[in-house]
């Protein structure tokens, strides 16, 4: 029984192994040279100019997440486009539901400002 672990083991032994032995050799082969502008805070690439401990503006987060939840409802589509030939008048049904759903949200976004910028 053990037996048919093996290769798992000596696959995750040579992983972490070779791993270790890289990121050692580009540790210790790699040059180090500090300075004041390597070492400053930075924050989206220019300088932080007040406390970290800012709020954000909602709308922000706002963004974010209708931004997360289209694309990964989008994602269902690749899937769902390979294998209609298979699924047939039902799937393109369902489909048709799923994304009916998806545009009455969008509309209701839209309709009360949540993809506005001011």
């Amino acid at each position: 029984m053990v037996e048919n672990y093996l290769p798992i083991l000596l696959f995750v032994i040579v992983g972490l192994g070779m791993g270790a032995v890289l990121l050692a050799a580009g540790f210790i082969l790699g040059p180090s040279r500090p300075n004041d502008e390597k070492l400053s805070p930075y924050e989206c690439g220019f300088e932080a100019f007040e406390d970290s401990r800012m709020k954000f503006d909602v709308r922000y987060y706002l963004v974010a997440i209708l931004f997360i939840i289209f694309d990964l409802e989008i994602a269902f589509l690749f899937p769902w486009a390979i294998v209609l030939d298979e699924i047939g008048l039902f799937g393109f049904a369902s489909m048709a539901v799923f994304i009916a759903i998806l545009l009455i949200g969008f509309l209701y976004e839209w309709k009360k400002g949540a993809l506005e910028w001011e």
